[in-house]
């Protein structure tokens, strides 16, 4: 009986086993999948740098004017960080609006040129076509290859529509709502950045505080 149950017991095992690689296999899968698919989102995250040096830019020199113009026409420390801490808050308020505002703008004009040209699909879907077959070509694709891979795309329409989309216009099909992230990276930033003409005066003589604040700016 014992010699019976044995070959049993190995079958078994490696079933455990065989199944144990292939969740681990689907695990992998599904990683690389969320690697792959997060690579876009990444690189928007990274794309907020502009923002943040055009924020710390401002942060920087527009300060400097007012504290320097205030210091040399009151000879008040207080006044100058008074003056200074004010166009901080402002400046601050400003970027981060004007911001926010522009990039709403600016996504209102690219969800009016897709729809626009998910229009053109629908009532010109030849022209298009043709126009895909151009784009194509365009990029390095041999003529017979790009009539094919055209012509599966048509098989997708949504995958169609958001390559025509993107390779046409250089926009994404799917619009995300204007996000404030953008506002509060260049407002932030301007503040952090005003601190740097103004930090001098709250610890040095008005003379000194002005030599020490056009130093710190420029390093």
């Amino acid at each position: 009986m014992k010699q019976a149950r044995k070959p049993a017991a190995t079958p078994v095992k490696e079933s455990n086993s065989s199944n144990g690689n292939n969740a681990a296999a689907a695990s992998a899968t599904a990683e690389q999948r969320e690697h792959v698919l997060g690579e876009k989102a990444r690189v928007a995250r990274l794309s907020r740098i502009r923002q943040f040096v055009f924020g710390s830019l401002d942060g920087l020199l527009v300060p400097l004017g007012v504290v320097s113009g205030v210091a040399g026409g009151t000879g008040s420390i207080k006044a100058v960080i008074v003056a200074g801490l004010a166009e901080a808050f402002a400046g601050a308020l400003s970027m981060g609006a004007g911001e926010f505002l522009s990039g709403r703008a600016e996504a209102q004009v690219h969800r009016a040129e897709v729809q626009a040209e998910l229009e053109q699909m629908q009532l010109n879907p030849e022209i298009e076509f043709q126009e895909m077959i151009l784009i194509l070509e365009s990029e390095g694709v041999r003529p017979e290859d790009a009539r094919v891979i055209a012509q599966r795309l048509c098989n997708s329409p949504s995958a169609y529509a958001k390559t025509m989309v993107e390779k046409e216009l250089g926009l994404d099909v799917v619009q995300d709502t204007v996000r404030v992230s953008g506002g509060v990276t260049m407002g932030v930033s301007y503040i952090i950045a005003s601190i740097v003409p103004l930090i001098a005066y709250f610890f040095l003589s008005l003379q000194w505080a002005f030599v020490t604040s056009l130093a710190l700016t420029f390093l």
